[in-house]
């Protein structure tokens, strides 16, 4: 288990992580968003202890995981940690990049894993090429391949799909999640995409402003945020009174609703004018003004500028 323990930093004066607290289960995969400045980055360099606490301890079962006060070359040697920069050798071969950190002593083997992990990131037909070649996706597979070369037990990854192109980008995150899952490797992704929390993310860790909103299963993060800033990290979410929507008895409430949760009727409460139709393949994503409001629903159509229509909850 890796346990996070009141945890806070700052790169000076000003706290970056605040007294946050979370524990992960080996073989877990957890996904850690928020918006951009709230602390993702920094979280997983402590994590990997890149950084010195300023308080609170960090350990993985009995393992303590020490800064650079404690270790001459920082980070653990039982954790990975994959940043953003990739850090590739540019003049030397993808081949010779992923095994790096493989020993010699049995090359067949060696040539063997090479090979595995070449072809689970797609990149097998580039294995002799210099990574100075490639172009920024490619590299960031090629980097992803790298850090598994050596399995470690926990896995760090800072936005490890923002260069790779979306036809790739689905296939490469099956092959990636599974292969973790199936070597039991604990897995923590720092994103800002909503699809590597709701498809493949056992729990989502929301962070804002260094603070831990939430910790959650991701299908009930989605489905029951705590707020709106929490319900805005998975799309455009609308904030209305429930009787805006329907006849209620008593209290009145705020309820959050994502744009596939209203649907345009006949006679519904909320009459809203219709701005602007984005297309969005198998839907229409309708910007309307509700109360002098913006708000957002999906339709099957484009709908007429300054169209009134009738919405209820789908």
């Amino acid at each position: 288990m890796l346990q996070v323990k009141d945890i806070s930093f700052g790169y000076n004066e000003k706290p970056v992580i605040k007294n946050i607290h979370f524990t992960v289960e080996k073989g877990q995969n957890i996904a850690v968003i928020g918006e951009s400045g709230c602390g993702k980055s920094t979280l997983l360099k402590l994590i990997y202890g890149l950084y010195d606490l300023d308080e609170g301890a960090i350990s993985w079962g009995d393992k303590k995981v020490t800064g650079p006060k404690f270790n001459l070359v920082p980070g653990m040697p039982f954790i990975k940690y994959l940043a953003q920069d990739f850090d590739l050798m540019p003049y030397t071969t993808v081949a010779e990049n992923v095994g790096k950190f493989l020993s010699n002593g049995f090359n067949a083997l060696k040539k063997l894993r090479i090979e595995q992990l070449l072809e689970m990131v797609e990149m097998t037909e580039f294995a002799n090429v210099q990574a100075k070649n490639l172009s920024g996706g490619q590299q960031q597979r090629v980097a992803l391949a790298r850090v598994l070369a050596n399995e470690p037990e926990v896995l760090l990854l800072d936005e490890p799909f923002s260069h790779i192109d979306n036809f790739r980008k689905n296939a490469l995150r099956r092959n990636l999640f599974a292969y973790l899952k199936t070597k039991g490797i604990t897995c923590i992704v720092a994103t800002h995409d909503s699809t590597d929390a709701l498809s493949y993310a056992d729990e989502t860790i929301v962070l804002q402003n260094g603070v831990l909103v939430d910790k959650a299963n991701s299908f009930s993060l989605y489905n029951n945020p705590i707020n709106k800033y929490v319900a805005s990290l998975f799309g455009e979410v609308n904030e209305l009174k429930l009787s805006q929507l329907m006849p209620i008895e008593g209290p009145d409430e705020t309820v959050l609703l994502y744009p596939n949760q209203l649907k345009v009727v006949d006679n519904g409460l909320l009459n809203a004018v219709v701005k602007q139709s984005y297309f969005k393949g198998g839907y229409y994503l309708i910007k309307a003004v509700f109360d002098r409001k913006v708000i957002f629903f999906e339709h099957d159509s484009p709908l007429q500028n300054n169209t009134v229509v009738s919405l209820m909850i789908s």
